[in-house]
């Protein structure tokens, strides 16, 4: 049998912290802060499934305890918990209960005391097993207790034997050596200027704190000194240390037994928290909720639809271009329609003028275009409109459906992963779909009302709603690929592989797996000897890209180990991940997102084009097989440095808006202006220094940054921004204001009215507010930029329309657009781009345009 005795809040601090420090700033639509209870959540299970314990305690610390008021410093060093993190405490308590744990906390003790007084249950038929990364627990192991000491990606399974391996100690002289070297988290002193290393040796020679003092006339040197003068410091260590077990607590087995978990408790939990991921795990039994006046269709004649209705589409997959599509769900003030896909192939039922709702507009238009279903533009998309107020907006309706109280299974509870068509229930597919459809019906005037609030009517109807037609004619089209030239690739790529291996495998004088993070770290700072390029703590050698890279001029294995990736990574992700998206008709056919980033650019995905590398040469070739359809030439069209144009326009710096004017090299003049000396004498140098801080002021950047990114020192960097502010009037100005309203309103806009929430700005964390402080600065160029892209788009694809022109609009990827040219329409397609996308919008500079083109993307770039 076993017991698991958890330090709750220990887990409630590591999973707040390390969602905090990366800006994962989790909170429910409510406000109501999440992160650490999102990370506790997911840690109590795993120790549910990896431990199965019959009997299973979370203890948590309840306010001061007897150790405060013995002596009032201790953990008088401790910062105060953030408010944020508090709020989450009661509601972990209600998780534990739900899950059928024990959570207890006493008046006047810590977690480590009522942990301590359980492991004393643990006996030879009982073994007891503590979670935590607080090493005080370690002095808990005997023969009947191990703890399970959680390090920030894994752990280590301490038992006696392994605490002597590597303390050279037993278990219960953790509290001397926390005696000697103190804990500056719990603002226990220890004896000063005695660290780890003394403290061991000084216990493994004199066996305890009691025999170091006992043998104090045999201590030499400065540490007998320190030794003497602290002696009281010591004691009071000591007893600061030692856990009390003994808390005055019903410990009997039957008290902490696990129960079975609490279903419809906890799934009230996950949805009060909107963890929809976590909720999707569970199968919840719930009283079976039936659908009033639902009529599954079979004679497409009964469908009579009235002046205003939802539809909903269901498909059986995630790729709605793959996907076999079921049926759609329609719902308006008196009628529910569940309509087979078939009986509505080749129809023109939607094309009736009448007012329409849906979620997910573009994937509704790509299948109804395989199936030949007509419908005509009078339609609203929810999903583009809860995008731009910043709702939980995901893929599955569910997500947003659930946080507004509908009752509504997931996707991935509907169908799971691996169903098939045959295995489809059509009555449960229709009673959620109509689910689905009755949600965006009662919520399309929230919606349209929230919009008209936030004054964000013009951007919805200007630019995202005719957007959605442009790309679903961008997917429809698809992308021509040369398979062949992509397996030949692969197969260069392939024999390179083999050859670095070898290479690195000569130069290592063993086989191993390159890929594996602690191989390669093993071989290249063990063996090797390689110096590693920054300080390490516990032998703790990192082999990501930054680190590799300083390495990589002085080290031929390293920069080997480089290039290994690097072609490791082209042939799995993209020659691989390109041949598998290549459909019947030789195209591949990519989804663009139109609702995923928060600065509101596109992105793709199935396959993901915008993270094809470009900026060496081997991932550029890729483009290669991107090719011209027959008698037709492939047209790049890039906006030139769109975003510096746009933040010279927000910040009115006239020096810049001059240069852009004038047609001048911008970094070059950036560089001129900030040496004062004349741009023909700017160099190389100059010209890379001044481009690094031109774009990284737009994104906030900091003097740490600059210097890495220049492998200058703090100070040059710091002096480099401080001269560019000077020498550019009106930028710092801009930024301080913008970041003033960011913090005062709590969002920023871009010029059209995108508008973007920035809680970040809220956290007493220095680093995450100054995150949101960058995000303050940059999502207004950014998605003014984004914006100002996508009205060119919806005019580029209105005028070619309009002329009755066979050019296609392929792809976009960040400020560029490629098209699909016929020969005999280049001459006018060419201006006709480059006009509409430098004249779409003024601003106080003129917008810039650079076109090429050639027969594959690679040589139109």
């Amino acid at each position: 049998m076993k017991i698991v005795l958890v330090d709750g809040n220990n887990l409630l601090y590591r999973s707040y912290f390390a969602t905090a420090y990366s800006g994962n700033l989790m909170k429910n639509s409510k406000g109501f802060p999440t992160n650490a209870l999102y990370g506790f959540i997911n840690m109590i299970n795993k120790i549910i499934t990896d431990e199965n314990p019959e009997y299973m305690m979370v203890a948590f610390d309840k306010g001061k305890t007897f150790r405060h008021d013995k002596y009032d410093t201790y953990k008088g060093t401790r910062a105060e918990t953030p408010d944020d993190l508090k709020a989450q405490f009661k509601l972990s308590r209600e998780v534990c209960k739900a899950l059928g744990i024990k959570a207890i906390e006493i008046d006047n003790y810590e977690a480590d005391d009522i942990i301590g007084t359980f492991s004393k249950c643990a006996n030879s038929s009982l073994e007891a097993l503590v979670i935590s990364s607080d090493k005080d627990l370690l002095q808990l192991i005997n023969p009947f207790v191990k703890v399970k000491l959680l390090k920030t990606h894994d752990y280590i399974m301490m038992d006696e034997s392994e605490f002597k391996n590597t303390y050279g100690l037993d278990p219960i002289r953790m509290i001397d050596l926390k005696a000697l070297m103190g804990d500056s988290s719990d603002n226990i002193p220890g004896v000063k200027g005695i660290g780890e290393k003394t403290a061991i040796k000084l216990l493994q020679e004199y066996g305890s704190l009691d025999g170091v003092y006992k043998s104090i006339d045999s201590i030499k040197g400065s540490v007998h000194d320190k030794l003497v003068q602290d002696k009281d410091n010591a004691y009071m260590s000591y007893d600061l240390a030692t856990i009390y077990t003994s808390v005055p607590i019903d410990t009997s087995l039957e008290s902490i037994k696990k129960e079975k978990v609490n279903e419809e408790e906890y799934s009230n939990i996950l949805k009060e928290l909107e963890f929809f991921s976590l909720l999707k795990k569970i199968d919840v039994k719930e009283e079976k909720k039936e659908v009033n006046n639902l009529t599954v269709i079979s004679n497409i004649s009964d469908l009579v639809l009235e002046d205003e209705y939802s539809i909903y589409l269901e498909v059986l997959g995630y790729n709605y271009h793959d996907a076999k599509a079921l049926g759609v769900s329609i719902y308006s003030k008196s009628k529910a329609y569940y309509v087979p896909i078939e009986l509505l192939s080749k129809t023109s039922i939607f094309s009736d003028n009448k007012k329409k709702y849906t979620y997910d507009l573009k994937k509704l238009l790509v299948v109804f275009d395989k199936y030949d279903i007509k419908i005509d533009k009078n339609i609203r998309d929810l999903m583009i409109e809860g995008y731009l107020l910043n709702k939980n907006i995901k893929n599955d309706i569910s997500y947003l459906a659930n946080q507004d109280g509908y009752d509504i299974m997931f996707y991935d509870k509907e169908f799971g992963s691996e169903i098939t068509l045959h295995e489809v229930d059509e009555k449960i597919v229709s009673e959620n779909a109509i689910k689905k459809a009755m949600y965006i019906f009662d919520k399309q005037k929230d919606f349209y009302d929230e919009l008209t609030k936030e004054e964000m009517l013009s951007l919805y109807n200007d630019i995202e709603l005719p957007l959605v037609y442009v790309l679903t004619n961008m997917e429809l089209t698809g992308f021509r690929i040369d398979r062949d030239y992509l397996e030949e690739m692969g197969n260069d790529i392939n024999n390179k592989l083999r050859l670095l291996e070898t290479s690195i495998y000569t130069i290592s004088g063993e086989e191993f797996n390159i890929s594996s993070p602690k191989q390669l770290s093993d071989i290249l700072f063990n063996k090797l000897r390689i110096p590693y390029p920054k300080r390490v703590k516990n032998n703790n050698y990192s082999t990501s890209k930054d680190i590799l890279d300083k390495l990589a001029n002085d080290y031929e294995i390293v920069r080997l180990v480089l290039e290994y990736r690097m072609y490791s990574k082209l042939y799995s992700n993209y020659i691989v991940g390109l041949i598998d998206e290549i459909k019947e008709d030789g195209k591949i056919h990519t989804i663009f997102n139109q609702t995923l980033t928060r600065t509101g650019r596109l992105s793709s995905e199935s396959p993901n084009l915008q993270n094809i590398p470009i900026r060496i040469e081997e991932g550029r070739k890729i483009r290669r097989a991107f090719i011209a359809s027959h008698d037709s030439i492939i047209v790049s069209s890039d906006y030139s440095q769109i975003e510096l144009r746009v933040f010279a326009h927000m910040a009115n710096a006239t020096n810049m808006i001059e240069a852009f004017k004038n047609d001048l090299d911008i970094h070059a003049k950036t560089a001129s202006d900030i040496y004062n000396i004349p741009i023909t004498e700017v160099d190389k140098d100059m010209r890379r220094s001044a481009k690094a801080v031109n774009f990284g002021i737009i994104y906030g950047i900091s003097s740490f940054g600059l210097s890495e990114d220049l492998g200058i020192n703090v100070y040059e960097a710091k002096d480099f921004i401080d001269n560019y502010l000077a020498t550019f009037p009106g930028i710092k100005e801009y930024m301080d204001r913008e970041i003033k309203e960011a913090y005062k309103n709590g969002y920023v806009k871009t010029i059209f009215n995108r508008k973007r929430i920035i809680d970040e700005l809220k956290s007493k964390n220095y680093l995450i507010r100054s995150s949101g402080e960058r995000m303050a600065l940059n999502t207004p160029i950014q998605g003014t930029a984004a914006d100002i892209l996508k009205m060119a788009m919806i005019k580029l694809q209105k005028e070619l329309d309009e002329k009755n022109l066979n050019t296609k609009m392929l792809v976009q990827v960040h400020d560029e657009l490629v098209f699909d040219v016929p020969n005999n329409e280049v001459e006018i397609v060419v201006p006709l781009i480059r006009d509409t996308m430098e004249n779409i919008y003024k601003l106080s500079v003129p917008l810039k345009v650079d076109i090429e083109y050639g027969k594959t993307w690679y040589e139109a770039k």
